[in-house]
């Protein structure tokens, strides 16, 4: 645990709480405390009691001092990291391991604390720190696994992985070693490519040294899965094929076919780990969360009214699931029913707002706004949540007027809001106000200059509106620098070399969009490009694909009556 981390907990009792922490190596406790070491320890405890955990922190370290005892010394390092407090986390860490040597927990603490409270020579303190750990084999590979852990809060991620390079070459048979290097590596975020070429190279050189080793298989895949998630998943697939009992592994290839929506090949993967630990209900809900977004109703509802009637998972999480499979299923009396059990937790304020939408769904949008009206949005966060979700409402009726006075009206409030920024711009669209469309999203830009979502709309709109196209193009370039497999961006890419007359470019685009997004403006556009270069038959097969599924798209529609009538 680094320092500053606040996760430990502190019980009221402290002869309770020396019963629970001793380890089995700890030295023997001292049999008989002092008057005045029960005193400190005493005084620790009414401090923890009044929340002053600083003042306990103190309390416990001073009474393992005087008594030598190294439970106490472990009491006062969980407390004082607790509190926030490194420098005297790092004094009882220290004190714990003096006074029992063999704690392998104490020499992490010592080691932990001491990298992440490094001064102006960083290098020099590491290095010690690591030759300090050398001397005992078992602790060496943990002190590099905690060594990215303590570098989190140097900023500048490619000086870290240089950092982690030059400590990891004194230690070319540790797998540790090289995982640390990788992971560093991975931390920049890959955009160098010769980082990103490094940090394989070292995933490949801890499993070389390591070849069944789940964490450093799982490193290696999140590497291959930045430029290419076939590769990650062919990677994964090739791991578990020597190594078929590493679960985590599993878990990971699974993740990554609901990311492709490969959900069939997902669902089987968490199926057969069900299988093989029956009473394991996550796996179960996980199967059931799959089956959810396959459409398959029948096994969802099964699997989630049997979670529901055990209680699984955090309060809300099941009903919540519940209700939007009865939201998908058109039964909108008891998806209101189902979002009402969601009082607590994080999904509760969704829920809330979903029910509105469900009252909109049943045909009454006045009693809908009504319901949205008297909720309380405890932070601006929610105000914003709040009026996109009666935005909605009118924007799915086609009251686009009503829609923009009600985000306008919000963005007056919140006027560096990029989510309303964000909807403004999309409603004024739809109303044909083009400038406005451009005057928001520049702003929008303006504040968050990496917005994917912005430049592509912003490029798109361009694109499709205006005979700007070549600057549209642009934007359009930059957005996909920033998330290259965005279908709606390849959409956006596809469209944008339609309208250069670059056929074969816009079909590559298009296709590869279509291909990770079965969406009806997407068909559209794809069908078009068919069509502009000859291939009327196929183009109407595209348009088909969609059109059962989304029979009331005006795009879809448009499109089809415009060319094929």
């Amino acid at each position: 645990m680094a320092a500053g981390d606040g996760r430990a907990q502190a019980p009221a009792d402290p002869k309770e709480s020396r019963a629970a922490t001793a380890a089995p190596d700890s030295a023997e406790a001292v049999d008989e405390l002092t008057p005045e070491v029960l005193y400190r320890i005493l005084v620790g405890d009414i401090a923890l009691q009044r929340g002053d955990a600083a003042m306990a922190a103190r309390a416990y370290f001073e009474a393992a001092r005087d008594a030598r005892d190294p439970v106490l010394a472990r009491r006062a390092t969980e407390i004082a990291l607790f509190a926030r407090q490194r420098t005297l986390a790092l004094e009882a860490a220290k004190l714990w391991q003096e006074l029992d040597p063999k704690a392998d927990r104490a020499r992490q603490m010592v080691a932990s604390l001491a990298i992440s409270g490094a001064g102006a020579d960083l290098k020099a303190e590491l290095q010690r720190v690591l030759i300090e750990a050398a001397a005992n084999d078992k602790s060496l590979g943990e002190a590099f696994l905690q060594l990215n852990q303590a570098l989190a809060v140097q900023t500048d991620k490619v000086a870290a992985f240089r950092l982690v390079q030059d400590l990891a070459k004194p230690y070319p048979k540790v797998a540790e070693a090289w995982f640390a290097v990788a992971l560093a590596g991975y931390n920049t975020k890959l955009t160098d490519p010769a980082i990103a070429a490094a940090a394989m190279a070292a995933a490949d050189q801890a499993l070389q040294l390591k070849p069944d080793w789940d964490r450093a298989a799982l490193l290696k895949a999140d590497i291959l899965a930045k430029g290419s998630p076939d590769a990650a998943t062919a990677f994964l697939k090739q791991f578990l094929a020597t190594t078929p009992d590493a679960r985590a592994v599993s878990g990971a290839l699974a993740q990554l076919y609901v990311e492709q929506k490969r959900f069939g090949e997902a669902r089987a993967i968490f199926q057969k780990l069900w299988e093989e630990e029956p009473e394991d209900r996550e796996f179960e809900f996980a199967v059931a969360a799959i089956s959810l977004q396959m459409k398959d109703y029948t096994t969802a509802q099964k699997l989630l009214e049997e979670l529901d009637k055990v209680g699984y998972g955090e309060s809300g999480v099941v009903p919540f699931y519940l209700a939007q499979l009865a939201e998908e299923t058109k039964q909108y009396d008891e998806a209101i029913a189902r979002y009402r059990e969601v009082s607590e937790g994080d999904r509760a304020w969704l829920a809330k707002l979903r029910i509105g939408a469900m009252m909109a769904k049943k045909g009454d949008i006045a009693a809908a706004r009504k319901y949205l009206d008297e909720l309380q949005p405890e932070s601006a966060e929610r105000r914003v949540e709040l009026a996109q979700a009666e935005a909605q409402l009118m924007r799915d009726a086609g009251d686009f007027k009503t829609a923009y006075a009600i985000l306008a009206a919000a963005l007056e409030r919140q006027a560096d809001s990029v989510d309303l920024l964000y909807d403004v711009a999309m409603v004024a669209e739809k109303l044909d106000r083009l400038d406005e469309v451009e005057a928001r999203l520049k702003r929008l830009i303006e504040l968050k200059p990496d917005n994917a979502q912005a430049l592509n709309a912003l490029g798109y709109t361009l694109v499709d509106r205006t005979p700007r196209t070549a600057e549209g193009l642009k934007l359009i370039e930059k957005a996909l620098q920033i998330a290259p497999d965005d279908p709606f961006i390849l959409d956006s890419m596809g469209w944008a070399n339609y309208r250069l007359g670059k056929l074969d470019d816009s079909e590559k685009f298009l296709r590869r969009a279509f291909g990770d997004q079965a969406d009806p403006e997407i068909a559209a556009h794809l069908g078009e490009v068919l069509w502009a270069k000859g291939e009327r038959a196929r183009a109407a097969e595209v348009w088909q694909s969609q059109l059962k599924a989304s029979p009331d798209n005006p795009v879809l529609i448009e499109t089809m009556r415009r060319l094929a009538h």
